[in-house]
């Protein structure tokens, strides 16, 4: 299988997540990470649930890869992930030395891995990551669409 198509693959899987979290009222925001196609973390957003606010998808699914390789660093992998990851996220990324990035809607407000910021290829750090944006990003940017104008729809009803 190509790159695009095994990135097409994963990130189909990453919506899975995504709309789980959705399910729950959480920003529905999924995320995976693979070894050598083989998925060894997974995370779907869960701050609000949690009350952590580290609980982001990204955060959730490196905790589980690390631990699933026995290794704070997860060297090779890559994470897939429906919307274009934070300052934080980005953070770690960089600390668990994940090589490769690949999203799916792009966040102009907060998205450290190039519409706000880039992080990830910052010359004063010593690790950058390969990044690919845009991958299935209709379908996340619809999905996060649809929940905030939900989200908005019923907070009006609510106060009526």
């Amino acid at each position: 299988m190509n790159q695009h198509k095994t990135d097409m693959f994963f990130m189909k899987q990453a919506l899975l997540l995504a709309e789980s979290a959705a399910q729950i009222g959480e920003v529905p925001v999924g995320a995976l990470i693979t070894l050598h196609n083989d998925i060894v973390g997974k995370g779907e957003n869960c701050p609000i649930s949690t009350n952590d606010p580290c609980a982001h998808a990204e955060i959730i699914a490196i905790r589980e890869a690390a631990r699933n390789c026995n290794n704070y660093r997860i060297p090779g992998t890559t994470l897939y992930v429906t919307l274009e990851p934070c300052i934080m996220c980005m953070g770690a990324v960089i600390h668990s030395r994940i090589k490769r990035v690949v999203f799916g809607a792009y966040d102009p407000k907060t998205g450290a891995a190039g519409s706000r910021y880039s992080i990830g290829s910052d010359n004063r750090l010593n690790h950058h990551v390969n990044i690919s944006g845009g991958i299935c990003e209709e379908e996340c940017a619809h999905l996060i669409k649809t929940f905030f104008r939900e989200r908005r729809k019923s907070i009006s009803t609510d106060c009526k």
